[in-house]
């Protein structure tokens, strides 16, 4: 028996393609299979990447398409969408799930393993586009989001911590806005009218007042036409100009931190005696970096033209007028995309197994809307090809991640879904069947570590059931992947996959944690008939054009089950709001927790006829929707009384890390 200590790889081998022309040449990895299962670190470890320079020679990317991180990581430039124009794209598939228990049921491990049997075991090019993970889970409750056992993204470290760079633009770029509201609202409330307008224009050596661009955007929108010389404006044009007039209460521009941190949820800022406080202190919050409106911009844009424009029309507060205050208005529209100007690249990588992986963008998906960038599926689809696939995933259940990757996401790509791949596991329907609560970090019970038909078919009878029937809303195929773990009987997976069959879907049993790819051919075989078979018919599952409570409701009802939606005081005051600002167009991003139907965690199965609470309705213009808050929702995760922190740490001499995964 080989064990974790003695991991070593096998040679390379060569996948040799069978498609023509534009089929790759991929050098395979292959990793060295060990029983019992090690831990995801250790199998990472046991494998050496390629350099990522020889992988991208391998997809068709040009050396000077390549920006090196490091021997394996790279930002690839988007001049490879132009270049390659004339090719038609790949399939379009995207990895959702059944509502999950909270440990998670494998849904980054599946996406992984697919493009593993797809690409190095079926010889279809094939691209796997994920997020990158947040530094709030990773060092709080979850640990690595880079997959697990032998089907996972490698390097697993760098995956799961800086990688390039891009959270922390954003963290950066986030905070400047936040900087900015604070100051101009101090600067116009100890300025005159004169002295503002003076600093914000100051005169050059000629004595002329010369407007940045950004400043003549703002006359623009006044109504104003900017003068060659802002010396000639009149006192009441300077005034309008100058003067943003914030309500402070309507801010809902908030600074971030990637860290689960439950105390920057409710703060007060203001309290140095430079800022002259009390006069100057107000409530606010912290959101966690990855509930960014500039993560979820990063992840919706199509260049860095749109992305420039999207930062402009930031909606952080209003005026005492009831009119939007944007982050152009505040003159920091160009500081952020300067900023933000290297996250717009995807960040290539590659699987356990030698295939392609961008990893790119992180919104998270109770918060935003979940799903890596436009970008990085657009680039794939051109790479990979006609005949090729591009498998991204959709966060958390379907009912969060699926309906908005579709509503918000595929509404902005323009991009049509080929196919939908839900992950089920026994487990989770067990718990969805009546069995008990599942918590991180006890003990399963003894209904999990046995079989239990009546459980598995009383949850399928629930929510697998319902969470198919939402994913047909859209017209799309889909193929159901039943998550094998250690505990699952052969008599509970039969009745899984004849479940499935019933609820008009394929469902396939696999084992890639365990197998690699190898254990995901299966379900890659189907996921190929089922594209080849049944053409996509995709449509959206309502029309922009209606009403901010219709929208809302259309949601509530046909995917979540709900009766009746019901809106606190704050709630309709943001929906007035915010139609009155012709706002009313934006699809919605609702914010709901993951591990319920419903708003309450604790509602199991496929709860009906229940009535959704609306606490509140934020805005992001930039991105293009609006978010409710549904119950209990926040927008900052806590720290656990344990959290994966007390098991990292690093050896000063070997710098290898310990504990992280």
């Amino acid at each position: 028996m080989e064990t974790a200590t003695n991991l070593l790889s096998h040679p390379v081998d060569t996948v040799m393609g069978t498609l023509g022309l534009d089929t790759w040449n991929i050098k395979k990895l292959n990793p060295k299979f060990v029983r019992p299962v090690p831990k995801d670190i250790e199998i990472a470890r046991s494998q050496k990447p390629k350099p990522i320079n020889e992988l991208s020679q391998e997809i068709g990317i040009l050396p000077e398409e390549l920006e090196l991180y490091g021997p394996s990581k790279a930002k690839v430039s988007l001049k490879i969408i132009e270049r390659l124009a004339h090719k038609k794209p790949g399939k379009y598939v995207v990895v959702v799930g059944i509502t999950p228990t909270p440990l998670g049921e494998g849904k980054s491990t599946t996406t992984i393993g697919l493009v593993q049997a797809l690409c190095a075991h079926l010889n279809r090019n094939t691209f796997a586009v994920v997020r990158q993970p947040s530094q709030g889970p990773t060092f709080g409750i979850k640990g690595g989001a880079a997959g697990g056992g032998y089907s996972q993204v490698i390097p697993m470290e760098e995956f799961n911590l800086h990688l390039t760079g891009d959270i922390h633009a954003i963290t950066a770029a986030n905070n400047l806005l936040a900087a900015a509201i604070d100051a101009r609202m101090f600067h116009e409330n100890t300025q005159s009218d004169e002295a503002l307008f003076n600093r914000l224009v100051p005169k050059n050596k000629e004595g002329k007042r010369i407007l940045s661009e950004i400043q003549k955007r703002r006359l623009v929108r006044l109504g104003i036409t900017p003068p060659e010389d802002a010396n000639s404006l009149s006192t009441e044009e300077r005034k309008r100009f100058s003067r943003l007039n914030i309500d402070p209460s309507t801010i809902t521009w908030y600074r971030v931190i990637d860290t689960n941190d439950r105390f920057l949820r409710a703060i007060e800022v203001g309290h140095g005696s430079q800022e002259k406080a009390p006069k100057f202190v107000r409530q606010t919050e912290f959101t966690i970096t990855v509930g960014s409106e500039l993560m979820a911009i990063l992840a919706l844009t199509t260049d860095l033209r749109d992305m420039k424009e999207r930062i402009a029309k930031i909606v952080i507060a209003s005026d005492k007028e009831g009119n939007p205050v944007t982050a152009d208005d505040l003159g920091v529209t160009g500081a952020i995309a300067v900023l933000m100007k290297d996250t717009v690249k995807p960040n290539l990588m590659q699987t356990l197994e030698g295939t392609p992986v961008f990893v790119h963008a992180g919104p998270f998906a109770n918060i935003a809307h979940g799903a890596s960038s436009i970008l990085a599926d657009k680039l794939a689809l051109k790479l990979v090809g006609e005949n090729g696939f591009v498998v991204t995933e959709a966060g958390f259940g379907a009912d969060i991640g699926m309906e908005k990757f579709f509503n918000i996401k595929c509404r902005y790509s323009g991009l049509v879904p080929d196919a939908v791949v839900m992950v089920a596991t026994v487990r989770a329907l067990k718990m969805h069947g009546g069995g008990p609560a599942v918590v991180a970090g006890n003990p399963l019970p003894h209904e999990y570590l046995n079989p239990n038909l009546d459980l598995v078919r009383a949850g399928c009878d629930s929510n697998l059931k319902k969470q198919i029937e939402n994913a047909q809303k859209f017209n799309v195929p889909v193929v159901v992947c039943i998550n094998r773990f250690s505990t699952d009987s052969q008599e509970e997976l039969d009745l899984v996959v004849a479940k499935v069959k019933e609820f008009g879907a394929e469902g396939v049993v696999a084992n890639h944690w365990a197998e690699g790819g190898k254990g995901a051919v299966d379900v890659a075989h189907a996921l190929i008939d089922a594209t080849t078979k049944t053409k996509s018919d995709f449509k959206f599952l309502y029309p922009l054009e209606k009403s901010i409570k219709e929208k809302i409701e259309t949601i509530a009802k046909e995917i979540y089950g709900a009766g009746s939606v019901a809106y606190d005081e704050l709630a309709e005051k943001k929906i007035q709001l915010y139609t009155n600002q012709g706002y009313s167009h934006l699809p919605i991003c609702m914010a709901k927790t993951q591990l319920s139907l419903s708003h309450d965690p604790n509602l199991k199965g496929a709860p009906t006829g229940f009535t959704l609470p609306i606490r509140d309705i934020r805005i992001s213009a930039g991105a293009g929707f609006l978010f409710p808050l549904c119950g209990d929702m926040t927008t900052m995760p806590g720290l656990g009384t344990r959290p994966c922190f007390f098991d990292i740490d690093i050896d000063p001499d070997t710098e290898i890390i310990d504990g992280h995964f």
